[in-house]
Parts: C-alpha cells; structure tokens; sequence
C-alpha cells in the first residue's frame, strides 16, 4: 500500500508534488495506475483553473477519455499542449476567436514522440493570439493569471503552460519558444524552462520555407530541471548531438561571463539585477569561474524591424489561406487589435521587404557568433522585471505600445533565438513581494547537455521545489 493521495481524495497531493519521472516510476512498478495520475491531474485543474484560467476551452470528459499510457519513460504522466501545437482531437484555436471550435485532425512527429514517451495529454493551455505577444491575455479565452499573484500576467506566449506547471496542474507540459516565449513565462512563474538547439528536435509541422521558422523551437516548461532533460531526450532527432546523459554529474570548471545590460542597452530593474546577482553567486559558490562580459551586441532596432516585418508577412500569409478556408465563414473583425495591425503592416511591404529582412536577420546571427568568446555560458537576467499587472500589455493596447514591450520582454531571450543556442532560465530569486524572477543561462549550438549539468547542479545547490510545492497547498487550501 502507498501513501499517495487517492484520485477520489478532496487532495490529490502529494502526488502531484512528483515530477513526472518520479510519477512514471510509480506506473513502472505498479504502485500507481495511469488512471489515479490522470484524475489526480483533472481533480487538481478542475479546481485550479477556475482561478487562474490557465488553460484553453478544456472539457473534462474528453480528457478522461484520454488513453492511458503504461509505457515508455513518461508512462502515464498527465500533461498538457500549448494551443499552437496541433494534436488529434482536442481544440486548435491557435488563441483566436477566428478558430474557435476548430479540432486538429493531425499531429506531427513532435506529438508522435511524446505519445510514444507515455505522456498523456489531458488539453490545451492558453496562449496569446497566434502567440504573438508577450502576456496572456487573448479576447477568445479571458486573462490567464499567475499563480504567484492573480492580479498579474504569467507573461506570453506560453504563459498558459508557464501558470499550469507552477500551480502543479502537471508536473511538466509543452510549450514553444520563438524570441523567449517559453523562457519569460518560466521566469514570470518560478519555473524551470528551456530553449533546445535550433534543429534539434522533431518536426511540429510547420510550412517549409516559413522564413520564421528558424527563431522557433518547441519544448517544455517543468518544475524540475530532469523532467526537461527527460522531454528533451524523447523529442530529439538523430544527430551529432552531446549526449544527454550523466547530466547528474556536474562536470568540470565553466568560464561563465555575465552582463546585465540587454540587446537594446536597456538596464533591468534592481529585482532582476537582484537575481542576476544570486545566479552569480550561486555559480561562484559552485567552483565556476565567474566574471563580467559585454554580452551579446547586435544592432537591436533594425533586427528588430526585421522581426517585426517578417512576423507580419507570416501572419498574413496565414490569415489569407484561413480566408481561403473558411469562406464565408471567415470573419476578420474577430481579429485582435494587434493582429489587425500586423496585418496592415504586411500589406504595406514593398516586394523586396522579405530579402532585406531575412539578410538583417542574417547579420545578427554571425554578429551573435562572438559572443561566447572566452567563454563557456552566458548569463544574464531572463527579462527586466517581475510579472506585470494584467491589462497593461493586453491586445486591445496600441499597437506601439505592445511592440515596445515585446522588446523589452525580449532584450535578453532574443539573441539565443536568432544564434540557435540552447539556452534556459532557471529559478533562484523571488523578491521581497515574492514574486519571482529567473537567471538567464545560454551556450554555444549543441551544447545542451553542458546547460542541463549546470542546471542540475543549481537546482541541487539552490533548490525550488519546496517553493512550489507550497505554493500548490496555498492554491489548493
């Protein structure tokens, strides 16, 4: 007999204080079912995300209709799909009223993968409309709110996954990351996220020749640092990869440079220089060698014109095969605000505008090559300040206003977007109001496997476990 909480219990701790390689070994040696994981995982979001509203149109029978999964390294751990990964049978509404009640009918190798792992996928969490901003707040589902303090954003686009790992919904659940949209709301959250290699993982789908498609990378946010080694390892594609194991075993001296200020030479606020300096800390008392660098440079407002351009001739190329689609049933007045202004900014690009933006874009990345000159791991602050009020930054705000921002949310993420380097933040400050806040951590391309070593070794050395695993009583109680 165990003593884990049985699903029927008005408390489904502790089980879900498990990571999901812990719940996986319990299904492995048949101390729990598939089955008591999953209604654990749908008594706890069925009470949680009437507050924090972290998840996308989810319907309890369908998610006990789930299959379950005895095998594979997941076997039977619930988990949850950002709303921008197609999967078969649950909702696609890519964050929009313009889809609502759309239903993948495929998946991708990416979705093949983690059904191979064991993982069962319970629903779809929130995001911002086609994941464009930087907070989660889309017109089609309500403001999802951080677990930390509901009167804040858990940050974008992933802030839905971000706000469901930290409350404990699931021990660990997907999420993309395309300029640091799985990197802010983990900091936002006090959860661990990471950002794999550019090519290193499966196929989610995307069109061929998207000219985004290399800023993107689709992964996971966890609350611990095994369970994302874990994903990392049943999502990867064959390659000349580091291997992914041993990751327990710290590993030698890293020359580690830290900064503080980001692309657009922007200062962060004292809480997230704070937490730059408790990462420097930590690091130090870890052996490694520590010291001050330049950080990445590049030149920050034309990329990010670029960006901005190429994101709006993405969108509307979308937005026109959707009209293509749909038919009369295409309604664009259901588009956001901002979406409407990517839209106009696309129909005012010359021809030529596409080239110019994917050479500047270029330029970046072999500008971004000389950064880890000298050495081994970069460090900086994840974003500049703690999670922001909601409604400050939600779609119905101008334009310019939401651009500022996304800016300033990304001056630290962007780079290891557009270089393709792993990179990751991981959580070892909350401030006085605690509210946390995430150390910045990137390497060179395929070196993920040096990244996790020194995430295992600061979780070990600055553990946050135990703050989340309060944080779930106090959200439960």
């Amino acid at each position: 007999m165990n003593n884990f909480a049985h699903p029927t219990s008005n408390n489904p701790l502790p089980l879900l204080e498990l990571s999901g390689r812990q719940q996986a070994q319990l299904v492995q040696t048949g101390q729990v079912s598939c089955e008591q994981l999953r209604d654990a995982a749908l008594m706890r979001i069925t009470r949680l995300n009437v507050r924090l509203n972290a998840l996308y149109n989810f319907d309890i029978d369908a998610a006990r209709r789930a299959p379950a999964r005895g095998d594979g390294p997941f076997a039977g751990v619930p988990t949850l799909l950002k709303d921008l990964l197609s999967y078969p049978g649950l909702p696609l509404a890519f964050g929009s009223r313009l889809l609502a009640g759309n239903v993948a009918n495929d998946g991708s190798p990416y979705t093949q993968a983690l059904d191979a792992a064991g993982l069962v996928v319970l629903g779809k969490t929130a995001t911002s409309e086609f994941g464009l901003l930087g907070t989660t707040e889309p017109l089609a589902n309500g403001a999802t709110h951080n677990p930390w303090d509901t009167r804040r954003s858990p940050g974008g686009s992933s802030g839905g996954t971000a706000a469901a790992v930290a409350a404990g919904m699931v021990p660990v659940a997907h999420a993309s990351d395309g300029g640091g949209s799985i990197r802010g709301p983990a900091s936002f959250c006090g959860v661990f996220g990471f950002k794999p290699s550019r090519g290193r993982t499966a196929s989610v789908g995307l069109p061929p020749g998207m000219p985004t498609a290399d800023l993107l990378s689709d992964h996971c946010i966890s609350r611990t640092v095994e369970d994302s080694a874990l994903w990392l390892k049943v999502t990867e594609v064959p390659g000349d990869w580091p291997a992914l194991t041993g990751l327990d075993d710290p590993g030698g001296r890293l020359r580690i440079g830290y900064y503080h200020q980001d692309v657009f030479g922007s200062q962060p606020t004292p809480d997230a220089l704070a937490a730059l300096e408790t990462g420097v800390e930590v690091c130090s008392r870890l052996g490694h060698e520590v010291v001050p660098c330049a950080g990445p440079r590049i030149d920050a407002d034309a990329t990010s014109r670029a960006f901005h351009e190429l994101t709006a001739l993405v969108v509307g190329g979308m937005v026109q095969q959707l009209a293509a689609a749909m038919g009369p049933m295409f309604s664009p007045q259901l588009l956001e605000p901002y979406t409407q202004s990517l839209l106009a900014t696309a129909q005012a690009l010359d021809p030529g505008a596409i080239d110019r933006a994917v050479a500047t874009l270029q330029t970046a990345q072999e500008q971004l090559q000389r950064a880890h000159e000298g050495v081994d791991v970069l460090l900086s602050p994840t974003v500049p300040f703690v999670a922001f009020e909601l409604e400050r930054y939600g779609p119905n705000q101008p334009a310019d206003t939401l651009q500022m921002h996304i800016n300033r949310l990304a001056g630290y993420t962007v780079a290891a977007s557009l270089a393709g380097w792993p990179a990751m933040t991981v959580p070892l400050y909350w401030n006085r109001e605690g509210l946390p806040l995430g150390c910045h951590f990137a390497a060179r391309h395929g070196h993920d496997a040096l990244l996790f070593r020194l995430a295992f070794a600061l979780e070990q050395a600055a553990p946050w476990i135990g703050r989340l695993n309060t944080l779930s009583h106090s959200l439960i109680s």
